[in-house]
C-alpha cells in the first residue's frame, strides 16, 4: 500500500483517496469507456462511409482493453513539488535536555 520509501516524508496533499472513492472512480472510468464502445457499435451500423464504419468497429474492439487498463490503473497524486533534503536556513530548536526532568524548567 505504501508507495513511499521508508523514511520519506508523506505530505497530505499526496495522500490517496479512500478505497471506496478509488473503486467508484475506477467504475466510472470503466462505464464511460464501455458506454463509448456501445456508441461506436451503434454508430457503425448507421454510418454509410466504409472507412468510418471500419474505424468505429476497430474502436469498439479496442475499447474493452483500454477500459480494463484504465480501470486497473491506480490513482496517484503528486503536487509537483519535490521535498529537498538538507538545511533550509530556517532556525531550529536546540536539542533537548537529556537530564530526564522533562518539566521544561531550568534547574540550577
Amino acid at each position: 500500500m505504501a508507495r513511499h520509501q521508508a523514511g520519506e516524508p508523506v505530505r497530505i496533499t499526496t495522500a490517496s483517496a479512500s478505497r471506496d472513492e478509488d473503486i467508484a472512480a475506477r467504475q466510472k472510468r470503466y462505464l464511460l469507456a464501455m458506454g463509448f464502445r456501445t456508441l461506436c457499435f451503434v454508430a457503425a451500423i448507421f454510418v454509410t462511409p466504409v472507412w468510418l464504419r471500419v474505424v468505429l468497429i476497430i474502436g469498439a474492439l479496442v475499447l474493452p482493453y483500454v477500459a480494463v487498463v484504465m480501470a486497473n490503473a491506480g490513482s496517484t497524486k503528486s503536487d509537483g513539488f519535490a521535498l529537498l533534503d538538507g538545511t533550509s536556513g530556517a532556525r531550529q530548536l536546540p536539542p533537548g535536555d537529556d537530564s530526564g526532568r522533562g518539566d521544561g524548567q531550568d534547574h540550577l
